[in-house]
């Protein structure tokens, strides 16, 4: 356990409890939990670490909701793990091209897809609220594989912030599902994607077991109160959840392009 404050501790667990939630309802949880960590470890803590137990911890709840999704939603499990197993092979590639790219040209270029994205669902109040169409058929699979496995796995080796949200995204328009199916496929395909990445820290012996330990467990209380919450609420209320992360991720990339 690293040389931190009880206060510092207790809101670390609270920043994962909360993250847990959003990631569970829409993505984008590692906006909050990934700066939490950068900020409650002890100054001169390498950012690997934090990186590291970030995972630890995210896939956790990552997991939790995707049973709870997958218990009480209806999810097509099989082509989840099919994206889930490419968006492994494509957060690999970003990986390993990461170290030679400025992620600094492609920031700006996110924010403005993202405002792009936020004025199409805000201008499309119907999008994501429709009932799923039914099974989608091959092409549409391998249009998700390409899109939301190798294409958003691979911006998630390579930037990273956000991926939970493009997943959504990505899931509503291809698959033509509803945004609380969107979310639970998500889920699945997170926690592929969040397995290669830990097995690689772990690898590394850049995770803080004990605190990942402490604070998994406030995570997966988030991640399942999240799934139920979405279950409950329906469509609608991902809708506004999903607006919400949009503008924060364009808040924060834009801070971190700017005046960080």
């Amino acid at each position: 356990m690293p040389d931190i404050s009880m206060t510092a501790l207790a809101l670390l667990c609270v920043a994962a409890l909360a993250a847990g939630w959003i990631d569970a309802v829409v993505g984008g949880g590692g906006l909050l939990l990934l700066p939490a960590l950068l900020l409650g470890l002890p100054a001169g803590t390498p950012a690997a670490y934090a990186l590291g137990t970030n995972k630890a911890v995210a896939i956790v709840g990552t997991s939790a909701a995707a049973v709870t999704y997958a218990r009480r939603a209806p999810v097509d499990v099989r082509t989840a793990v099919r994206i889930g197993l490419a968006a492994l092979a494509g957060s690999s590639a970003g990986a390993f091209f990461a170290a030679g790219m400025s992620t600094e040209v492609l920031k700006p270029v996110i924010m403005v897809v993202l405002l792009a994205v936020a004025a199409f669902v805000i201008m499309r109040p119907s999008f994501g609220t429709a009932p799923a169409t039914g099974p989608a058929g091959p092409r549409r699979i391998l249009a998700a594989i390409g899109l939301a496995g190798i294409g958003i796995g691979f911006y998630d080796g390579l930037v990273g912030p956000g991926t939970g949200t493009f997943l959504v995204l990505a899931l509503t328009a291809v698959l033509h599902l509803d945004l609380v199916a969107a979310s639970a496929t998500a889920k699945i395909v997170n926690c592929c994607t969040n397995a290669g990445a830990l097995a690689t820290f772990a690898w590394q012996g850049t995770v803080l077991w004990q605190l990942a330990c402490v604070m998994a467990v406030f995570n997966l209380a988030g991640g399942t109160l999240g799934a139920r919450t979405a279950l409950k609420q329906g469509s609608g209320f991902v809708r506004i959840v999903l607006l919400t992360v949009v503008f924060a991720l364009v808040t924060n990339l834009a801070y971190e392009q700017w005046w960080a």
